[in-house]
């Protein structure tokens, strides 16, 4: 006999040796990234975050910590002009590029998806740059000009920018323009999320749009859309992270440059602390792309949602019911055995 309101225990499920041996043969695939992200990303990331409260000398018998505090952040924000001038163009530079660069990587990528002669050739040459145009292949190219537009006036557009934008902003847009080759180059890898998104839309259901009579423009807003939402916040993300990293900005070369300074004032402290700064700024950049491309439900899945709830309900009160029937049950057997209990009518024992 069962005891009630004891809940029995699940065995536990014993693995196979072809279930175990596949479960190691995925731990031993993954280790090499664990041991990367531990040895390149989480350690220096500490020292990091350690170093930047700190002055550091390099001296014969190593190097000789200084504690400063905020000193670091104090010294960059009041004796470092360039700095903060440089961040508040990269946010503007880089709150418009994302947007640019991702509409027209899902521009070429619906392009390259439809029925075109030598498709395969031409998503090569889209996806090309991305493996020449890297380091120094792209300083050489910038410094040849080969990233700019010849027949477009940039100090034109930076002083039109002026009349109504702040000078910080004019500028990192005048410096999207002269770079709008180099920007474009940007958006190889997110034409091939593009393209792999695109793929796995279901045909039918522009058959049956087409059907009901909608248009081009319609299918567009209404299917692919929407169905690709989150690969457009996958791309925005990878795009702020790509530009905050590149060799082309400038931000790394200051911080770069700050890191191995002779100075007293600077070194690995101060280059920390600018890092950190750099790191919290494309930190909030990335979080503003993630609400407002974030994937939100619709008013259908909303419904159901709010379906499902119901049904639990219903469920958690059908169980009550029936523990309250067990337990009436149960309390009626007892007065039963003791002989003691009344009828409706009036008659019995008790």
């Amino acid at each position: 006999m069962k005891i009630l309101g004891k809940k029995e225990k699940k065995p536990r499920i014993k693995l196979g040796k072809l279930e175990s041996r596949e479960a190691r043969m995925g731990y031993l695939f993954v280790a090499p990234w664990l041991i990367g992200v531990l040895a390149f990303l989480l350690i220096p990331l500490v020292q990091s975050f350690y170093y930047m409260w700190y002055n550091i000398r390099i001296t014969p018998n190593g190097m000789k910590f200084t504690f400063l505090g905020t000193g670091n952040f104090t010294q960059i924000w009041l004796e470092n002009p360039e700095f903060p001038q440089q961040l508040v163009t990269y946010i503007w530079q880089t709150l418009v590029e994302v947007p640019i660069i991702v509409v027209f990587a899902l521009m070429i990528a619906m392009m390259l998806n439809g029925k075109i002669v030598a498709r395969g050739f031409f998503r090569l040459i889209f996806f090309l740059p991305v493996i020449i145009v890297s380091g120094p292949v792209m300083n050489l190219l910038v410094s040849e000009g080969a990233s700019s537009i010849p027949a477009m006036d940039t100090q034109a557009i930076v002083s039109a920018m002026e009349t109504f934008l702040p000078a910080s902003a004019a500028e990192g847009i005048g410096e999207i323009f002269s770079n709008m080759i180099m920007i474009l180059w940007y958006s190889g890898v997110q034409i091939l999320i593009f393209l792999s998104a695109l793929q796995k839309v279901d045909p039918s259901m522009y058959e049956a749009a087409k059907i009901d009579g909608g248009s081009e423009w319609e299918c567009f807003w209404k299917i692919t859309l929407p169905t690709i939402k989150s690969m457009i916040l996958l791309c925005s993300v990878y795009t702020v992270i790509f530009l905050s990293g590149n060799e082309q900005n400038e931000l790394i070369t200051m911080i770069k440059d700050a890191m191995f300074s002779g100075t007293k004032e600077k070194g690995y402290g101060y280059a920390s602390a600018m890092a950190w700064m750099y790191a919290l700024v494309i930190t909030i950049i990335t979080l503003l792309f993630f609400l407002l491309l974030g994937s939100k439900k619709d008013h259908y899945d909303r419904l159901v949602k709010k379906h499902k709830k119901q049904l639990k309900k219903e469920e958690r009160e059908a169980k009550r019911i029936e523990r309250r029937g067990r337990r009436n049950a149960a309390r009626m057997e007892k007065i039963q055995r003791k002989g003691k209990f009344t009828t409706y009518d009036g008659s019995g024992d008790y």
